[in-house]
């Protein structure tokens, strides 16, 4: 049973809500908390008995410019546009600049906000900048996890009253010619039905990375990548849209990731790379400038021997790993393994033992001099490798899409021609993001700044449109 739109005329609801969220990722319940908090009464549908969806995946980190928690690390020459200046050289530019600074301009209140008001534990990350990051401004929570993350958001929408219907999976939505949605149908798994009216709707169900379809024609280049992602972000979102006449774009644009161990399926954070790490493939060779970014990695690994390569790095290295609860995870599963020295490292990767040694010889010498290797990638005294290596063998991901409904800077649908549809919002994954039209475009962190920042601006929005139309 497909994502489906049939006319409102003659249906009738078993209940009506003004506001529906359809899903509850991070997105749907920061949208939920904002537009509650705006006046307007709304409801969370998730179709998974606890809400976890893609967020619970990731390491759960949201950028942020001019916060207080930056300013507690000494950091304290960020700006929003010094951030919208770095999300949009990763994309070359080809995200929607009024999005992009609206993110930006509210990314530190938002923050401050989940703080403040609902209690969300966060700090920021020190020690390394994430690739294309200027200023160190990546926030978390303590644990640096996404389940931790949606664990206290859970919490705060439960404070808050949020009414959060679980077990539903929303399958039609009802609407008028023009667009406006008047309610949608749900299933439980038992198979029941039950229909909701309402006088507005926000999708905040995610992208289309577990639609194997929609993969294979918009990002071909991952149509074999291990998707890392919730199995439910199945399209619903873009499909909706779309038969409603909403715009579609950058639906290229995704995030990938080079650093999923295997078989393990534990990602190892990209950390790894920016302090000095490296991916070495089945041949004993570097093959990438792996400071770039991880989400075009994910082809890049993937077009490898095999399709996997390992990723070599130290216990200095390691020492920053730690404070993520996934190379926790990852040293208690043993994806992580220890060599004494280069020869155990290459009989242990079953690489050429000579490739293996020049390859690091390689590495020592431009990091002694401070040199730029043959991809562009600079090293330096302070990122130098020393034996014991760790090293974990690694694929390339597909985590979660980035393009979707065309929105304008509060989150309102917008239809090809750049108009605002009748009472359609969405944000996060179901929404065209900030990462441009491919998987080159990814800045760590584009997917949750969309998803958290943008729910709350589309919550919010949301809350007036429905002030307004009942004034």
């Amino acid at each position: 049973m497909s994502a489906a739109v049939e006319p409102a005329a003659g249906q009738r609801f078993d209940a009506h809500l003004p506001l529906l969220i359809v899903g509850g990722g991070a997105c749907g319940l920061v949208a939920a908390l904002a537009a509650q908090e705006a006046g307007a009464e709304a409801a969370v549908i998730e179709r998974d008995p606890l809400p976890r969806g893609s967020t619970a995946m990731s390491s759960g980190l949201i950028p942020a410019a001019g916060t207080r928690f930056q300013a507690a690390c000494g950091v304290n020459d960020d700006t929003p546009a010094l951030m919208a200046e770095d999300i949009q050289r990763k994309n070359g530019g080809g995200a929607d600049p009024a999005v992009v600074a609206a993110l930006a301009e509210r990314s530190a209140a938002t923050i401050e906000w989940l703080a403040d008001a609902h209690g969300v534990p966060f700090s920021l990350v020190e020690g390394f900048a994430y690739p294309g990051h200027s200023r160190l401004r990546m926030h978390g929570t303590p644990r640096r996890s996404g389940e931790e993350l949606m664990d206290c958001l859970l919490r705060a929408a439960e404070a808050a009253g949020v009414p959060l219907l679980t077990d539903a999976t929303v399958r039609t939505l009802f609407a008028d010619a023009d667009g406006r949605v008047r309610g949608l149908a749900l299933e439980r798994p038992t198979g029941e039905r039950e229909t909701l009216g309402c006088d507005a709707l926000l999708l905040a169900c995610n992208g289309y990375g577990g639609a194997a379809d929609l993969v294979a024609r918009h990002l071909p280049g991952l149509k074999h990548a291990v998707y890392y992602g919730h199995v439910g972000n199945q399209g619903d979102a873009l499909r909706w849209g779309e038969a409603l006449g909403a715009g579609l774009a950058d639906l290229g644009g995704c995030q990938g990731h080079g650093s999923l161990a295997v078989p393990h399926q534990i990602l190892i954070s990209w950390a790894s790379m920016m302090q000095g790490g490296v991916q070495i493939n089945a041949d004993g060779r570097r093959f990438s400038n792996e400071t770039e970014g991880y989400s075009e990695q994910a082809a890049r690994v993937l077009a490898q021997p095999g399709g996997a390569v390992w990723s070599v790095f130290d216990a200095r290295v390691e020492a920053g790993l730690t404070q993520f609860q996934d190379y926790q995870d990852a040293l208690k599963a043993g994806a992580v393994r220890v060599f004494a020295d280069l020869d155990a490292l290459a009989d242990g990767i079953g690489a050429p033992a000579d490739a293996v040694r020049a390859t690091l010889a390689e590495i020592d010498a431009l990091a002694g001099a401070g040199g730029t290797d043959r991809f562009g990638r600079r090293f330096s005294r302070e990122s130098r490798l020393e034996p014991p290596y760790r090293a974990v063998k690694v694929t390339g991901a597909l985590f979660h899409t980035q393009g979707g409904i065309a929105i304008d800077a509060c989150g309102r649908a917008l239809d090809a021609a750049g108009a605002p549809l009748p009472n359609l919002f969405a944000a996060g994954g179901a929404a065209r993001g900030v990462s441009g039209p491919d998987d080159r475009g990814y800045l760590s962190g584009n997917g949750l700044l969309s998803a958290v920042v943008m729910g709350a601006l589309a919550g919010r929005a949301a809350a007036r449109l429905l002030a307004a139309e009942t004034a």
